[in-house]
């Protein structure tokens, strides 16, 4: 049977011109050398060399393997040589919850594109909810998540956490905003909320469960900037990450409320599998996401 090892002995003697030094340049006795090459010469059923006094010539017939062989014995070469570096051809498979992703999740990966500029990072952004099912049925390996660490066979690093503010259009009011709105009010008021399952829902249902209260939205969206233009149109009072009401509060477009005994938080999580192998890949995402939240 025709195996690599037959082509690539094939190969260095018709390079070296002699079996000896075939067989050094290979690491490997004579004996190994001339008995391979007799069992191509069989397989092939014609003479590969003409053997002289101190060296070995290819016959035509020799000339017409070596010419076949040599794209193949490339390609293997070129084949050896991404084998040893799947791990940083592999590309990295990340869901993200949406305010990361917004916020976050673009200087990380750039950040990860100067330190290894070949990774592809395929990203998937999802709801807190669906991003955790999304890690838990093996498609994704890293998952970027807000809120509440998710129960399971799971690594969390704690990596940055943001504010929730409530805010409304200054002129919601028919009067001057109040100074603070007791909870109950709150409730009361017409409330554009996220849907339940993302972090931002899930943080604030659960802070008032606790509390004793229920929130009834009038809008229920996925999409956090629906909320804020509906807010800032004056139909009412939303509850979102600092970070994407800040510039709006500045500018005086909208107004920041205080509810009493509500003060909202969300961490913000790296998460992947207990027993997933940590590639340099992934281990560089992790050290990226660190490196950021400090700088940040």
């Amino acid at each position: 049977m025709l195996t690599l090892r037959h082509l690539t002995i094939f190969k260095t003697v018709a390079e070296t011109g002699n079996f000896t030094k075939a067989a050094q340049k290979l690491y490997i006795t004579q004996s190994a050398v001339s008995h391979t090459i007799r069992e191509l010469e069989e397989y092939t059923g014609t003479s590969l060399f003409d053997r002289l006094s101190r060296q070995v010539r290819l016959t035509a017939q020799g000339r017409l393997l070596l010419d076949e062989i040599l794209p193949i014995l490339a390609s293997c070469d070129a084949l050896e040589e991404r084998i040893r570096h799947l791990e940083m051809q592999a590309p990295l498979r990340i869901v993200s919850s949406i305010t990361i992703a917004a916020f976050l999740l673009p200087r990380i990966l750039n950040q990860l594109k100067e330190k290894l500029p070949d990774l592809l990072p395929y990203v998937t952004v999802e709801s807190a909810s669906d991003a955790i099912r999304t890690l838990s049925k093996g498609e994704a390996d890293i998952a970027f998540l807000e809120g509440a660490q998710p129960q399971g066979p799971f690594h969390c690093i704690h990596f940055s956490d943001y504010s929730l503010v409530t805010v409304c259009a200054p002129g919601y009011f028919k009067e001057n905003a109040p100074a603070a709105l007791t909870l109950e009010e709150f409730i009361q008021e017409k409330l554009l909320l996220r849907e339940p399952g993302s972090a931002i829902r899930d943080t604030l249902d659960s802070t008032l469960f606790i509390l004793g209260h229920t929130a009834r939205p009038l809008w229920t969206s996925v999409n956090s900037t629906a909320l804020l233009e509906a807010a800032k149109a004056g139909l009412g009072i939303t509850v979102l990450p600092e970070m994407l009401v800040k510039e709006e509060i500045k500018k005086g477009t909208l107004l920041p409320l205080h509810i009493e005994n509500l003060a909202l938080k969300n961490d913000m999580i790296a998460v992947y599998h207990k027993d997933k192998y940590l590639t340099p890949g992934l281990t560089t995402l992790l050290s990226c996401t660190v490196n950021e939240s400090l700088s940040s």
